[in-house]
C-alpha cells in the first residue's frame, strides 16, 4: 500500500487513536505473552476543573515516551490515569457560577451545593481526559480513577483513622494561614507571595522615660501585641530588656524581651510581637510563653479586645483610623515606602491572614524522617539530582501539617459531628497505591510504581507526601525514580498564565500543526535547564520533520515489489561502504537514544533521532539509494526505516503508527506500539 502525497494529521490522528483503543494494548492484561516484567507509572492527577495547559502537555509527552518504549521492550506496562477533586479550586468554580446568579453556597446549603458540584463534574469534569487523548497518551482507560469515588474515599478514611489511632493526628488551636474569601485554612505550601507597594510605619511605644520606636507594616494588628522583642546583642536596647512599654491607643503594659531571631537591621531593630496574627510571632511567642490575643476574625474584621471604636472595621479601615489616631497623639515617628512580599491564596489571590483556629494536624516528625531516609539511602532517586536539596530542605524544617479545610467539597473528616474536609493533598498523597486498590486487596504486581514525572512546584506538596504515605501504609517506596521536568515559560521568560494573557493553548497548536509536531517540538526543547523558554519555531520544525518522515517512507515503499522479509535481516552481511556506514550509525543511535531516555535526557534523544533520520538516512543514504535498485538496497532501506519508526514512536506515535500499518513487511505485529524495540 502506497502513502498519499502528503501527511494530513487531521485525517489520521483520531483514526489511529481508535485503532489503539480497539487493540486493547493500553491495558497490560491484553499485551502479548512476551510482555512479562512489570513497569508502571501513575499520572499526576489534574484537577477536574482543569483544561490542558503546556505543563500538562510536557509531562504527558514525558510519561508517554517512557511507557511506549517500555511496552516495546517487552514490559507489561501499566499507566494509571485519573483526576483529582481539587477541593478549593473546584469549589471556587461552582461559587463563581452561583455569583453570576446572585447566589452564594450558603443560599443553597451544603447538601444542594455538593449535588451541584457532582452535576458539574459529570458534565465538565473529564474535559482534560479527552484532551489528553488528543495528545495520544497510552494510559489504561479501563483503570481511570477519581479521588472522590467510593473506593478511593475508603482509602482516605482508612489513612486518617490509622494516623488518628496512632496518635499522630490531633486537633489543636494554633495560628494558621487563613483565606478570608475561601473561608478556610491553608498550609504554608498553598501560599503564593506577591510583591506589592506598601508602607513601613515607625510607632512610638511609651516607656517610663522616653519611648521605644517600633517599625511595622501592619499597624492594624497592634491591639494584639503582647511584647516587644529585641536582639540580645543589640547594644541600643540592652538596658531596656525586662522593662515594660505602653501599647499605644490601649494604655496596656507589655514586656520588652530578648530573642536571638530578631533582625537588628530591619526597621529600628525592635519588633512588635502579635502571636495571634503572625506565624513568626507565634513561634517566638511559644518560646517566651506569650499570650495569644486575637483582634481580627475569620472575615477580616476587627474584634474585641480592640477598642470599641475599631470593632467591625475591615483591616484597611482599621489601618487608616489607627494611623490617624497615632498622629493625633504624636505617636507616629515617620512612615516610609516599603515593598511587601504578601502571602496570597494560591486559588483566589486574596491576601492571607494569620489567625488562631481549631484545626486538625498531622504530626510530621516520624514521617519526615522516613521520607528523608528513603532518598538518602538511594531507594528513591531524583533526576536531576539537584532537586533533592529542595526535598530535604522542606522535610528537615517541616511543621505539623494542617490537614483540615473549612470548605464543603472534599473528603469529610471521619469524626462524628465534624464538618471540616481534608486537605486535597492528604488524599492525593495516597495516589500511587490507592489507585491500585489499597486498602483492600491491591495490585502488588504493579506496586511500587517505577517512575514519577512531575513539576518542581509540587515536590513538597505531593512528592514528599506520597513518599512518606507509601512507606507508612505499604512499607515500600511508592516509586523508584522521580523525574522533575522543566517548567515551560514564554519565549521571553515569563510565567505562562491564561489570566495574564501569556498562556498558550496546546490544543490550538495541535489543531494547527498536529499532535506529533507538538510532541516532537516540545520534546526537542527539553534540556537539563530548570526552565524551558517555549518557541513555536520548534513545533514548526516538528511539523517539517513529520513531513520529511512521510516523504522518506513514501520513497522507500515505492521501491517495493511485494512483501519484504526483515525478521531474518543480518546487518553484518552487508559490505558496501554506504551500507555499513548507515547500519553503524543506526546502531550508535539505538545505544544513544536508550541511554538518553533512561537518564531522562529527552531533548538529547529527540535531537539525535532528528539528525540521524534527516541527515544520515535521508540526505545521504536515500540519495545514494536512488541510483541502486537492488534487492539488498531495498532490504536495508526498509530495515533502517522500520528501526527509525520504532525509535521515533515514543515521541511521535501517530505518524509512525500510520506508516507502520501500511508497510509491506512480513510478520508485522497488530500495532507498532507492541513491536520489538530495536537492539
Amino acid at each position: 500500500m502506497n502513502l498519499s502525497k502528503s501527511y494530513n494529521p487531521k485525517e489520521t490522528e483520531d483514526k489511529i487513536y481508535k485503532l489503539w483503543q480497539k487493540s486493547g494494548f493500553f491495558n497490560p492484561d491484553n499485551l502479548p505473552k512476551r510482555h512479562k516484567k512489570q513497569y508502571s507509572i501513575v499520572i499526576p492527577p489534574p484537577n477536574v476543573t482543569g483544561k490542558l495547559h503546556m505543563g500538562h502537555t510536557l509531562n504527558a509527552i514525558v510519561q508517554d515516551s517512557l511507557i511506549r518504549r517500555k511496552r516495546m521492550q517487552g514490559f507489561k506496562t501499566l499507566w494509571i490515569p485519573g483526576t483529582d477533586h481539587g477541593g478549593i479550586a473546584t469549589q471556587n468554580v461552582i461559587e463563581k457560577q452561583l455569583r453570576k446568579q446572585g447566589l452564594t453556597r450558603f443560599d443553597l446549603g451544603r447538601e444542594k451545593f455538593i449535588k451541584k458540584v457532582w452535576e458539574w463534574k459529570k458534565e465538565y469534569g473529564n474535559i482534560i481526559i479527552s484532551q489528553f487523548k488528543k495528545i495520544g497518551i497510552s494510559s489504561d482507560w479501563s483503570r481511570i480513577r477519581f479521588t472522590m469515588e467510593k473506593d478511593y474515599a475508603l482509602a482516605v478514611k482508612t489513612a486518617f483513622l490509622y494516623y488518628y489511632k496512632k496518635g499522630w493526628i490531633y486537633k489543636g488551636k494554633r495560628v494558621i494561614n487563613w483565606c478570608p474569601r475561601c473561608q478556610t485554612s491553608l498550609s504554608d505550601l498553598e501560599l503564593e507571595y506577591k510583591e506589592e507597594d506598601g508602607k513601613l510605619w515607625y510607632i512610638r511605644y511609651p516607656l517610663e522615660k522616653g519611648n521605644i520606636i517600633v517599625a511595622t507594616t501592619r499597624p492594624e494588628t497592634m491591639f494584639g501585641d503582647t511584647a516587644i522583642a529585641v536582639n540580645p546583642k543589640d547594644k541600643r536596647y540592652k538596658n531596656l530588656i525586662g522593662k515594660k512599654a505602653i501599647l499605644p491607643l490601649m494604655e496596656k503594659e507589655i514586656p520588652i524581651i530578648a530573642d536571638r531571631n530578631i533582625d537588628q537591621d530591619f526597621g529600628t531593630g525592635a519588633l512588635k510581637l502579635t502571636p495571634a496574627h503572625s506565624l513568626i510571632d507565634y513561634e517566638i511567642g511559644l518560646k517566651h510563653n506569650l499570650e495569644v490575643v486575637q483582634v481580627i476574625n475569620e472575615k477580616g474584621k476587627m474584634i474585641a479586645p480592640a477598642p470599641l471604636s475599631y470593632q467591625g472595621l475591615s483591616i484597611r479601615e482599621a489601618r487608616e483610623k489607627i494611623i490617624e489616631d497615632l498622629k493625633k497623639q504624636n505617636l507616629l515617628e515617620k512612615e516610609e515606602n516599603f515593598i511587601h512580599q504578601l502571602p496570597k491564596c494560591y486559588r483566589c489571590g486574596t491576601t492571607i491572614e494569620a489567625i488562631p483556629s481549631w484545626q486538625w494536624f498531622l504530626k510530621m516528625d516520624e514521617l519526615s524522617k522516613k521520607a528523608i531516609k528513603a532518598v538518602k539511602t538511594g531507594k528513591i532517586q531524583f533526576f536531576p539530582k539537584r532537586w533533592e536539596k529542595t526535598y530535604f530542605t522542606w522535610l528537615e524544617n517541616v511543621k505539623d501539617w494542617c490537614i483540615s479545610r473549612q470548605i464543603w467539597w472534599g473528603h469529610k473528616v471521619p469524626i462524628k459531628g465534624e464538618t471540616d474536609v481534608l486537605d486535597t493533598w492528604f488524599s492525593s498523597a495516597l495516589w500511587p497505591f490507592a489507585t491500585l486498590g489499597w486498602p483492600k486487596k491491591y495490585s502488588k504486581e504493579f506496586y511500587p510504581t517505577d517512575t514519577l514525572s512531575t513539576a518542581r512546584d509540587i515536590i513538597n506538596f505531593w512528592v514528599s507526601r506520597m513518599i512518606f504515605s507509601g512507606l507508612e501504609f505499604t512499607k515500600k517506596v511508592p516509586f523508584k525514580k522521580v523525574y522533575i521536568h522543566p517548567t515551560i515559560l514564554t519565549k521571553d521568560g515569563k510565567r505562562m498564565s491564561k489570566s495574564l494573557g501569556t498562556g498558550i493553548d496546546p490544543l490550538e497548536l495541535i489543531e494547527k500543526y498536529g499532535a506529533d509536531a507538538v510532541r516532537f517540538g516540545i520534546a526537542y526543547q527539553i534540556t537539563e535547564l530548570q526552565d524551558m523558554r517555549f518557541s513555536e519555531d520548534s513545533i514548526i520544525m516538528g511539523k517539517k520533520f513529520c513531513n520529511k518522515i512521510w516523504n522518506a517512507s513514501r520513497f522507500v515503499m515505492q521501491q517495493n515489489k511485494g512483501l519484504i522479509q526483515l525478521s531474518n535481516f543480518k546487518p553484518k552481511e552487508y559490505s558496501k561502504k554506504e551500507d555499513k556506514k548507515i547500519l553503524k550509525s543506526l546502531n550508535k543511535v539505538i545505544k544513544t537514544v536508550n541511554k538518553d531516555i533512561e537518564d531522562f535526557h529527552f531533548g538529547n534523544a529527540a535531537r539525535t533521532l532528528y539528525d540521524f533520520f534527516w541527515h544520515d538516512f535521508c540526505d545521504e543514504y536515500i540519495e545514494k539509494a536512488k541510483a541502486d535498485q537492488s534487492e539488498e538496497k531495498r532490504k536495508i532501506l526498509f530495515f533502517v526505516l522500520l528501526s527509525s519508526l520504532k525509535l521515533l514512536h515514543p515521541f511521535i506515535p501517530f505518524i509512525t503508527e500510520d506508516i507502520y500499518q501500511k508497510l509491506p513487511i512480513k510478520d508485522k505485529k497488530e500495532c507498532l506500539m507492541i513491536e520489538e524495540w530495536p537492539k
